[in-house]
């Protein structure tokens, strides 16, 4: 495993928690599921109002796709924790935040990207126009990973703590706020005939300060927790 992560740390690391998710399918099946079900239930109890289905679809879809996101973070480190996978990696000569990149590219492949597909489908309950479907998203794709992000902060700041689940959603809400207002924004701007791009701007910074800080501020918290 050294060897190959000595080679390409990131994408090897990646291509081993995609392969084991592969086997634990019920994870993401999970997360999926909450997703469609939060979505179609607003539909069915507020009736067939255009207007307001319209109107509060954005920040439905944004909500329910950061809580399915947040039903996963514990995963994200927590089986390396109890079978050693994480000391391992620390010992590895690849920077330790490289390899943490490559867990949370995973992560997103596995919830952020089905998610980012589903959205679209799921928003056409809504009745949204066209161009309000591309701006969601886009809004998702670009948002998401940051969720991914953030949330392995979170992960990696609540490793072994008990009732960590409650604290890191604590930890992470403050912090996934701006992107669920710039990303609910930008559908909202656009459906007002407005054009989206200084939402989907700030996003996409979010994104690149998110790629900087987030792996070496997650390496430190995993040292940390392992010490």
């Amino acid at each position: 495993m050294n060897s190959a992560l000595g080679i390409s740390p990131l994408y090897e690391l990646a291509k081993r928690d995609l392969r084991l998710a592969m086997r634990r399918k019920s994870a993401a099946v999970t997360v999926l599921s909450f997703f469609v079900i939060v979505v179609s239930l607003f539909p069915l109890s507020i009736g067939a109002e255009r207007d307001t289905l319209r109107q509060i679809a954005p920040g439905i879809l944004w909500v329910a796709a950061l809580l399915a996101t947040m039903l996963s973070l514990n995963q994200l480190f927590e089986q390396d924790y109890i079978d050693g996978t994480l000391e391992q990696l620390l010992l590895s000569p690849s920077p330790l935040g490289m390899l943490v990149l490559g867990k949370v590219i995973a992560h997103w492949l596995l919830t952020g990207l089905p998610l980012t597909l589903l959205a679209p489908l799921l928003a056409l309950q809504f009745d949204l126009p066209t161009a309000s479907l591309i701006v969601l998203a886009l809004s998702l794709l670009v948002g998401t990973p940051v969720l991914s992000l953030i949330g392995a902060i979170g992960a990696s700041l609540t490793l072994g703590v008990r009732g960590g689940g409650v604290l890191l959603a604590l930890l992470v809400l403050p912090l996934y706020t701006p992107v669920l207002i710039f990303g609910a924004g930008a559908v909202d701007i656009v459906s007002a005939g407005l054009s989206s791009s200084s939402s989907l701007s700030l996003l996409t910074a979010m994104l690149a300060v998110a790629v900087f800080f987030a792996p070496l501020a997650t390496a430190a918290a995993l040292r940390i927790a392992l010490e």
